[in-house]
């Protein structure tokens, strides 16, 4: 018979809203809550809703209606963007328990045992449970550092949604880092709403945060979440000097038509993006750049679409994560005129999404040969039986050739890039020698 109870967790939209749920998680494995999978049977489903686009919105509706028709007697606690965001319309949603706003959520787990009248086991009870990521299928740890932002894109809902800024204590962060490699995590990324802007709050700045990271915990390879190419701090780039720091930096471009940029709001122009590429490539050896782009701006011409096509074969991105733009009540960018017919914004991201594919072979081309280490992770779905999976340190995707009992999951890898997988979607390796 079950005995203790169990906690379904899902997360949509960006890795802050990971970093969050990882730390529920915890929270409720304290508590002496089991982790469900979507198929098990639960007591409690908590949700990490996105508003940052109406797919987003959309998705996160659409699950949690189906959460509560899969597990009609467990009680559903919300929060996220759209929770913060359309939080009447989302309390009438059947099988509702409980909605915490964004302002609130480091706190959900108690917030949630108070209001729902949790149970809490004995001291103890929670016995050599594994890291709840680890349960999750994950390897990899995302650690919130701040939330919030000071600036005002036109375009973005998740300023309003989630307030000014507010920086984690440095010390908080060192000690969720040091817990992690304690419970055996081998890769950490630092994420935040505006993560360029740590400091703003507590002092200091993103460089001095990394630098104590590296000197004050043990942690093998380090990432950056999402980064606003102005926010870059003196001295950012001398920190790739310790191998840990993962050479691949995730740059928001949104646009390569500065017409377009200054109606987005956007503080860094083309000709300066350009100049940061080349700069970090100078002194990161492999450095990886993957990047944003919104497809149909209002007002966004056909001219100007052809300079951002233009701009992003220039800068040889290893990946790009392109979206139709879609209006968010709120924001500035949703009253402007000439908004983009919907026929046209798909036409855009098709095109933008073959042009990414083109650079993304160039860069992975540009990799063969090589010799790199791999954290192995569980292999996504698609993949070939048998195949070992994970990361390059400037995070291209790689299928590694070897029986699955050749290494476990969590080890890194000393792996030999010969090649591309015959669908062009990762590199292909060879596994050489184990590495601790």
């Amino acid at each position: 018979m079950r005995t203790r109870p169990r906690v379904l967790l899902k997360s949509f939209g960006c890795r802050l809203n990971e970093a969050e749920l990882e730390d529920w998680a915890q929270g409720f494995r304290a508590r002496g809550f089991d982790l469900a999978g979507d198929a098990g049977p639960a007591d409690l489903v908590v949700i990490n809703t996105c508003a940052v686009t109406a797919e987003a919105a959309r998705k996160s509706r659409q699950w949690l209606r189906r959460a509560h028709r899969a597990h009609p007697h467990a009680r559903l606690v919300l929060s996220g963007c759209l929770a913060s965001l359309e939080a009447a319309d989302l309390a009438r949603e059947s099988g509702v328990a409980l909605l915490i706003d964004n302002r609130d959520k480091d706190r959900l787990v108690a917030l949630a045992a108070a209001a729902l009248d949790l149970p809490i086991l004995a001291q103890g009870s929670t016995g050599t449970a594994p890291n709840p990521l680890f349960a999750r299928g994950r390897q990899r740890a995302f650690i919130k550092v701040q939330d919030g932002c000071r600036h005002a894109c036109t375009f973005c809902v998740t300023t309003l949604a989630r307030g000014p800024e507010r920086d984690r204590p440095l010390s908080a962060i060192i000690a969720a880092i040091n817990r992690s490699v304690a419970d055996g995590v081998r890769e950490v990324l630092l994420t935040g709403v505006h993560l360029g802007g740590y400091g703003s709050t507590l002092g200091g700045d993103l460089a001095v945060l990394v630098r104590a990271v590296l000197d004050e915990t043990q942690i093998p390879r380090l990432r950056l979440g999402s980064l606003e190419p102005w926010d870059l701090p003196d001295g950012f780039w001398d920190l790739f000097a310790d191998p840990r720091l993962m050479p691949h930096l995730h740059l928001p471009l949104q646009s390569g038509a500065d017409t377009v940029l200054r109606r987005m709001a956007r503080r860094c122009k083309t000709e300066e993006f350009a100049q940061l590429a080349s700069l970090g490539r100078a002194a990161v050896p492999g450095l990886n750049l993957s990047t944003d782009i919104i497809a149909g701006f209002p007002g966004e011409t056909e001219a100007e679409w052809q300079e951002t096509l233009g701009f992003v074969a220039a800068m040889g991105f290893g990946q790009v994560h392109c979206f139709a733009y879609s209006p968010r009540a709120g924001t500035r960018a949703a009253a402007l005129a000439d908004q983009v017919d919907a026929d046209t914004k798909r036409a855009r991201v098709m095109e933008l999404k073959d042009l990414a594919d083109q650079l993304q072979r160039q860069v992975f081309a540009s990799q063969v040969g090589r010799d790199c280490r791999v954290l192995r992770e569980a292999q996504p779905r698609g993949g070939r039986p048998g195949d070992l999976f994970g990361y390059t340190p400037n995070y291209l995707p790689v299928r590694i050739d070897g029986h699955p009992d050749a290494a476990a999951v969590g080890e890194i890898l000393e792996v030999k890039i010969r090649g591309i997988d015959p669908d062009g979607g990762a590199l292909r390796g060879s596994l050489r020698d184990q590495a601790g």
